[in-house]
């Protein structure tokens, strides 16, 4: 059965869809069958695999309001070894043709029941608000919320917003969310206020920090706009050799097996 993480921050650019696809993709590469659900409707995640996000007809939002099946909407990319559930704008039309549905907040949830068992991995990329698709994420997380944050001076204020937030759907929606592991990401070394935003992370969530970090990285920016994740696009830059060991980590405290540390990828 499938473990779901759902990645969420309410902040934007923090590397929330950038994660989704690469730690995905890395997944992939070690052998597991992966699934990115794109609950976005801005579509930053399935237009990061290459996928014209004003083509997409059978997608996130007719699965959502029962016009189409999950099973035939989800694309699978062998060359990539992933398989998504794309978006498209027109999720956004989602939030209000949901609004009167009985248990609308476990859409997602539902939906995602008939494929459970077809996958090892299914990484939920929210978009970066409080909104019906985002509580509809978080709800289907059922192994967990992974954190994205920024070291970034302004991604502690959003912090402390999104743990009031997960507290708040803790305690009215389900009680067994919890926070799976924070990653700190687009990290410059250089920088003494990058140290500092990793010490006060680390006092925010204690043991729930992966130990990997991502660095910030020109090539890992580059890479949506050819539709390739990094283990593809540059598959032996630093970014890359970051969500590699951040998908051995996440296998290995799943009890997975874990590729050999020293592997690296040959460029394509």
């Amino acid at each position: 059965m499938a473990k779901i993480y759902t990645l969420v921050n309410q902040k934007g650019g923090v590397g929330k869809t950038t994660s989704a696809i690469n730690l995905g993709a890395f997944l992939g590469h070690y052998d597991q069958r992966v699934l990115i659900v794109d609950v976005d409707p801005q579509a930053n995640a399935t237009s990061s695999l290459g996928i014209d996000k004003q083509t997409v007809k059978k997608g996130t939002y007719e699965v959502m309001i029962g016009s189409t099946p999950l099973g035939p909407s989800i694309l699978h990319n062998p060359r990539l070894k992933i398989s998504i559930l794309p978006s498209s704008p027109a999720l956004a039309g989602a939030e209000v043709e949901l609004m009167d549905v009985q248990k609308r907040d476990f859409r997602l949830r539902e939906m995602l029941e008939p494929v459970v068992d077809r996958y090892d991995y299914i990484l939920i990329d929210c978009p970066p608000s409080l909104s019906i698709l985002t509580i509809n994420g978080l709800l289907a997380a059922k192994d967990g919320v992974l954190i994205p944050v920024q070291c970034e001076y302004l991604a502690l204020e959003g912090l402390g917003q999104l743990t009031d937030t997960l507290q708040r759907i803790k305690r009215s929606l389900y009680p067994e969310l919890n926070v799976r592991g924070v990653l700190l990401t687009m990290y410059d070394g250089r920088t003494k206020l990058a140290l500092d935003v990793v010490q006060e992370v680390h006092k925010f969530f204690p043991d729930r920090v992966f130990q990997t970090i991502i660095p910030r990285s020109i090539r890992l920016a580059e890479a949506p706009s050819y539709g390739l994740p990094i283990t593809v696009y540059a598959p032996t830059s630093s970014a890359a050799r970051a969500y590699a060991a951040l998908a051995r980590e996440i296998l290995q405290q799943d009890g997975k097996p874990v590729p050999d540390v020293d592997e690296i990828l040959s460029e394509e």
